[in-house]
């Protein structure tokens, strides 16, 4: 059986031309862009509760990375290097080969290399971190939001969180939507391109990771006002022959509470609005304006029905030690 070097060396020892040094020292060196700020963010992805334990290991190995990079993306930085660590049960190299295939390919997609990392035995979880470039004073922040700034996101928050209650027979999704949405599940799209691109042009911005209202009030809080989001407004999920009322409310529920979308949530004034269409063509990438940052109770997030009367939800998003969000 491999030993831990072993597998480092077959799977995950790859070129490194960013890098001053690579894996194999104590330490990797890497010589930042004259000029810029260094963004570093860390994720852990642990198995029975980021990913089911039966999850394709491939799609996993790109998961486990592209939600690092969706932090990149919202800060509005360059994608440059990232570390991996993780701990395995067991040495199953099928497995093991699949994962270093994911999280390559999805590297190489977004242009960063990976510099060092570590293993070792023990329940099934990854940890990344990851790095990336911006320039000083650009960087995308949830504090810079004001009353009166439009919210927008991109893409369809609650894809994801819908794949998941479909793949745990919480729901019958009718076709097209298992595709759709246990792919959104598996192998998220980080909007690192929508992140560059809005800098100088969004006002604070955030990725969708715990539920787009969790993820709204962390803006609303972090910039000293409130929100408030129209209904009407939010992106059409996509329909099926059996869109029936049940699915209609837990679709819903999905899309503002569910998580696990790693899109991005901004805001800009309304004088952006044709800069952000523009984006959104550019980018084929389509952004939808939800509502606005308004005056009011410091990171309190109100929906509204097209009446204009708050709609009231259970939860507000996802919170790891189990309590109400």
């Amino acid at each position: 059986m491999p030993g831990e070097f072993d597998l480092i060396n077959t799977y995950f020892a790859r070129p490194t031309p960013s890098a001053v040094l690579g894996p194999g020292d104590d330490c990797a060196l890497i010589q930042p862009t004259p000029g810029k700020q260094l963004a570093v963010t860390t994720d852990m992805l642990v198995a029975g509760t980021h990913f089911l334990p039966d999850t394709n290991p491939r799609n996993l190995g790109w998961k486990a990375l592209a939600v690092n990079l969706s932090d990149l993306a919202a800060m509005g930085a360059t994608p440059r290097w990232v570390t991996l660590a993780g701990a395995l049960p067991t040495v199953d190299e099928a497995w093991i080969a699949a994962f270093a295939d994911g999280f390559f390919a999805c590297a190489a997609e977004y242009g960063v290399d990976v510099i060092g990392g570590d293993t070792t035995k023990g329940p099934l979880n990854v940890c990344v971190t990851a790095m990336g470039e911006v320039e000083p004073g650009r960087a995308l922040r949830r504090d810079g939001a004001q009353p009166g700034d439009q919210i927008w996101v991109s893409g369809r928050p609650g894809l994801a969180s819908l794949g998941l209650a479909h793949l745990q027979g919480k729901v019958k999704l009718p076709e097209p939507w298992p595709r759709l949405c246990v792919g959104a599940l598996e192998k998220p799209r980080p909007r690192v391109a929508l992140g560059l691109a809005l800098n100088g042009i969004a006002s604070s911005a955030i990725d969708v990771s715990d539920g787009l209202l969790a993820d709204l009030g962390h803006i609303a809080e972090r910039s000293g006002c409130a929100a408030a989001v129209k209904l009407v407004q939010l992106p059409h999920l996509p329909k099926g022959e059996s869109y029936d009322a049940d699915l209609r409310r837990i679709a819903l529920e999905c899309q503002v509470t569910g998580g696990d979308d790693y899109e991005l949530c901004f805001t800009a004034p309304g004088t952006q609005s044709l800069a952000i269409a523009q984006i959104a063509a550019t980018l084929e990438l389509p952004l939808w304006n939800i509502g606005e940052m308004v005056a009011g109770p410091t990171g309190e997030v109100t929906v509204l029905d097209p009446d204009g009367k708050p709609v009231t939800f259970e939860r507000k998003g996802y919170d790891h030690f189990g309590q109400a969000t």
